[in-house]
């Protein structure tokens, strides 16, 4: 299945290494759940224009029928914020695997 990806980003500029990133982490996804019906990421940098204590935040939102929406929110730590973006879009996905992998075994046992 081709998953749906809507990707925005907020006080970032638009990449297309860091799109076909996300893209990747999302087709990864469908190992762990076949049945999601929407993936959104939002990438932002709030306060840009100041340069410390102002991590980047990763917000990913998955929706699996019936009704189920799993988020995740990543924020760079303040002892990260040498470390790229990359680093919070992986630990975010990371995040979201764990959520799905829950969320299946439950639905497994129901």
């Amino acid at each position: 299945m081709q998953l749906p990806v809507g990707i925005s980003y907020r006080g970032v500029e638009k990449s297309d290494q860091l799109d076909e990133l996300i893209r990747n982490k999302a087709a990864r996804l469908d190992r762990f759940c076949d049945h999601i019906s929407r993936c959104d990421v939002v990438i932002e940098h709030p306060n840009r224009a100041q340069h410390s204590g102002n991590p980047f935040r990763v917000r990913i939102d998955v929706t699996v029928p019936p009704g189920h929406e799993l988020v995740a929110d990543e924020k760079q730590a303040e002892h990260e914020m040498h470390e790229p973006l990359s680093k919070v879009i992986n630990d975010a996905f990371k995040t979201m695997e764990r959520q799905l992998k829950t969320l299946v075994e439950k639905q497994r046992r129901e």
